[in-house]
C-alpha cells in the first residue's frame, strides 16, 4: 500500500519528503495505539500504517524506478522480518502506538543505509 505514494513523495523537495515523513511518523505513534487499544491487540496484522512509514523511510532519496521500489521492499521486508539489535528488543519491550511504529521506524532506517549504500554502489 505504501509504494503507489513514492513518486508522489519524489516530487517533493528533500526538506518536504523529511517533513513528510515526521508527521506521519508522529500521527501513526497516535493511530497505531488507538487502533491497537480499540482491537485490544498489540500491533494487530491489520495495522499497516507502521509498514508505509517504514518503506517510506527506506525509499527517501531512492532514484526513481520500479527496479529501485522492488529492491527498497525487498530490503525493507528483510530488514523488517530480520529484526536486528535492537529493533528486536524494541518490538518486544516497547509497547503502545510507540513500540508499534519504532521497530517499523529503524527497520526503515536501517534499509534506507542499505538502500543509500546500494545508491552510492551503483552511481
Amino acid at each position: 500500500m505504501a509504494l503507489p505514494f513514492i513518486p508522489l513523495w519524489q516530487m517533493l523537495p528533500d526538506w518536504g519528503y523529511w517533513l513528510m515523513l515526521g508527521l506521519t511518523m508522529l500521527f501513526g505513534f497516535w493511530l497505531c495505539g488507538k487502533v491497537a487499544d480499540d482491537l485490544r491487540v498489540h500491533d494487530h496484522e491489520g495495522i499497516v500504517w507502521d509498514e508505509m512509514v517504514g518503506m517510506w523511510i527506506t525509499l527517501w532519496l531512492v532514484p526513481e524506478g520500479w527496479q529501485w521500489l522492488l529492491l527498497g521492499f525487498l530490503v525493507f521486508r528483510f530488514m523488517d522480518i530480520l529484526k536486528p539489535w535492537p529493533i528486536r528488543w524494541i518490538d518486544r519491550h516497547v509497547h503502545g502506538g510507540v513500540g508499534i511504529m519504532l521497530d517499523d521506524v529503524l527497520a526503515g532506517v536501517f534499509a534506507w543505509l542499505a538502500m543509500q549504500l546500494i545508491v552510492w554502489g551503483v552511481g
